[in-house]
């Protein structure tokens, strides 16, 4: 699962920066259609990844917890996946509100009513924003993969 994750974060990413050189190339209505449809799909996707890894880390610190207290293993292992995974999501969560807002501050610039620049520095932001929640969520992967072998193999599985 961490490995799609990791996948559809990286197409997500892929996706941003492609979309932001659509909207830069866009010399006519075509363009700037071909950018607004990959923007909306992309930022679809980005959410719904973020929103996955979350839930993702909420359920395996839950299994390492519900393993910790039900085996009386040390609390460390509770401690340490909650300590890896808090990024993950306030770094993923300022990742899906820049994102969001990148994407709806997007339909004022082709209504002129707000400069493309805010535009621009917000889907910047946003392509920075998403890389970061991509290091955070890379090593909260395999830091909790590795905690629940830890167990596992503490538990004799």
């Amino acid at each position: 699962m961490a490995a799609a994750l990791v996948t559809a974060m990286l197409l997500s990413i892929g996706g941003l920066i492609l979309s932001a050189l659509f909207g830069y190339s866009a010399a006519d209505s075509d363009g700037v259609a071909r950018h607004v449809s990959l923007a909306i799909f992309i930022t679809m996707v980005t959410l719904l990844t973020h929103s996955m890894a979350m839930f993702y880390l909420i359920g395996k610190g839950k299994a390492i917890r519900e393993a910790v207290t039900e085996n009386a293993l040390p609390q460390k292992f509770v401690a340490e996946v909650s300590r890896v995974r808090r990024p993950v999501f306030s770094i993923g969560t300022l990742a899906i509100g820049i994102t969001t807002v990148a994407a709806l501050i997007g339909v004022t610039v082709d209504t002129h009513a707000l400069p493309v620049w805010l535009h621009s520095v917000l889907a910047y932001l946003a392509i920075g924003a998403n890389l970061a929640t991509l290091r955070v969520a890379i090593t909260a992967f395999t830091t909790s993969s590795r905690i629940v072998d830890e167990v596992n193999r503490l538990l004799g599985d």
